[in-house]
């Protein structure tokens, strides 16, 4: 039977994949039972694994841009650690990345080859875990990248949304911001679904199919909920100046799940109704 290390095991996909994979030999990790940055403590939690899955990351994007030097620890040296200890005992690696590896300048969808061009710090270290991790285990990495995320474990968008609408008549959300609402647990069954084929090492994008602004994901959130989506009104993203910028374009290209026989995942709105009738998005 094949054995799964979780890394990162206690955050919003990590407890997805303990769902998705309830019936296999799995050992989840937490953040308090291995700090990935550790390269003995990587060796000895790999030990035994067959597949190694790392959903640990520095994701406080903001913070990031001052503490890059930590960030740099958690993304980069992270799964450099975790494909180094893979390549040691031939297991496989899956290895979460992100859309903010790109720059965000595009306006077709990013095929999985298109060299990284991060502009933040979080983008920066979260590229340089990827160039380590299949530097370090070419033949036996996975990378996926994912973006805007939500799930039911942990904040997120969805969430946040319903939370101002118990207390705001309106709530006020960017349009021109565009890329592909997420649902976690889709994507833990994705994973899977990759780790059990027989697809190449390499990248690919884990994110919902489609495209949505902030503005559009919030008005289908409010839907799903029975809440009246005109009560989400359209702004710029120059009301919302944050430290580290945000990729205005981060819709990613799913070609390569197609060349190794898989599908991709379903449109992002089929699956944030899937998720409200499983109660992810809780209730208002």
């Amino acid at each position: 039977m094949t054995r799964f290390l979780i890394a990162g095991a206690t955050g919003m996909l990590g407890r997805d994949l303990q769902s998705v994979l309830v019936d296999r030999d799995v050992t989840p990790l937490g953040r308090a039972d291995l700090d990935v940055t550790d390269l003995a403590a990587a060796r000895a939690a790999a030990a035994g694994h067959d597949v190694i899955i790392n959903a640990s990351a520095f994701t406080k994007v903001d913070d990031a841009e001052t503490n890059e030097d930590a960030a740099y620890s958690v993304n980069a040296l992270g799964p450099q650690n975790l494909a180094i200890a893979a390549a040691e005992t031939g297991a496989t690696l899956v290895t979460v990345s992100t859309d903010y590896v790109f720059d965000g300048t595009g306006t077709t969808p990013y095929p999985e080859s298109t060299p990284c061009h991060p502009v933040s710090a979080y983008g920066r270290t979260k590229a340089e875990g990827e160039r380590l991790a299949l530097e370090a285990h070419p033949s036996g990495t996975y990378i996926v990248r994912t973006a805007w995320l939500y799930g039911q474990h942990g904040a997120n968008f969805a969430t946040t949304m319903l939370r101002l609408a118990a207390s705001h008549p309106e709530v006020t959300v960017i349009t021109d911001q565009v890329g592909q609402p997420t649902w976690s647990m889709d994507l833990a069954r994705q994973i899977v679904a990759l780790v059990d084929s027989d697809a190449p090492s390499g990248i690919y994008h884990g994110t919902n199919s489609g495209q949505a602004s902030w503005f559009d994901f919030a008005r289908a959130v409010f839907a799903e909920a029975g809440l009246d989506p005109e009560r989400v009104k359209p702004t710029d993203s120059s009301q919302f100046v944050r430290p580290a910028p945000r990729p205005s374009y981060s819709v990613l290209g799913h070609d390569a799940w197609k060349l190794a026989g898989l599908e991709p995942m379903r449109d992002w709105r089929a699956a944030l109704a899937a998720a409200a009738q499983q109660g992810v998005l809780g209730t208002v």
